[in-house]
């Protein structure tokens, strides 16, 4: 049996990583996209995570976000490290109002101890996308450090 090639085996580490996180899971959130130095993550609009007005709430939107983010950075890491958030920014621009919500991640600046990364989220409704929400974040690397 052949071994895996470099992006396959960064892409099934990213996907494990993802398949860990239960936060994940209870939004019903899937890892569409991984590829280096960037992700994509989509959850579904759900009444589970609506606000009151019928909109996917904020926090579910810095959810999808923060870990599309992660895991653009951890595409950029050796394999032996894993990458905590230190802060973000969250911009709310419009409404998260559609079928679906997409949060499209990419890395700014790869660092040795640090990256800051990028996400902009999408709602998607009838094919049609609109810019809901710009995410800023900066990302740790935990050199020796191993996921639980």
């Amino acid at each position: 049996m052949e071994s895996p090639t470099p992006s396959t085996a960064l892409e099934a580490r990213v996907r494990a990583s993802f398949d860990r996180q239960h936060a994940m899971r209870l939004i019903r959130a899937t890892l569409a996209c991984v590829e280096p130095g960037r992700t994509e993550v989509q959850v579904p609009h759900w009444q589970g995570i609506e606000q009151q007005h019928g909109f996917v709430h904020g926090g579910v939107i810095g959810m999808i976000a923060d870990s599309a983010a992660g895991y653009a950075a951890m595409t950029v890491v050796p394999a032996e490290t894993s990458v905590l958030t230190v802060e973000y920014k969250l911009n709310l621009m419009a409404p998260a109002a559609g079928q679906l919500l997409i949060a499209r991640a990419k890395v700014v600046r790869p660092g040795r101890t640090l990256i800051v990364t990028q996400a902009e989220v999408h709602a998607v409704q009838d094919g049609r996308e609109t810019l809901c929400a710009l995410m800023q974040q900066t990302i740790m690397v935990m050199h020796g450090r191993a996921e639980k």
